[in-house]
């Protein structure tokens, strides 16, 4: 059963694709690769070459869920003692 996200209508998840990943439109890419591959090369148009189905909303609704899924808390990280 594929589900979209409020806010992110071109989100979509559903189990019987890469697991249940968020992923554009409910295609086999998932916001994660969109992000990997952004931050690599952040040129949008040679993403778009490499996946010339994927729609300027797109790229804006991964960032957007990505940003979206971040918690502004920050959890302090302990260091042995010395």
């Amino acid at each position: 059963m594929k589900m979209t996200f409020e806010g992110f209508p071109r989100i979509t998840a559903d189990p019987s694709l890469l697991e249940g990943k968020p992923c554009i439109r409910g295609m086999r890419l998932s916001v994660q690769r969109v992000l990997d591959l952004l931050s690599e090369n952040p040129s949008w148009d040679d993403l778009r070459l490499d996946y010339p189905e994927l729609e300027e909303e797109d790229v804006r609704q991964a960032l957007g869920f990505a940003a979206a899924s971040l918690s502004d808390r920050v959890v302090p990280i302990r260091t042995p003692a010395a």
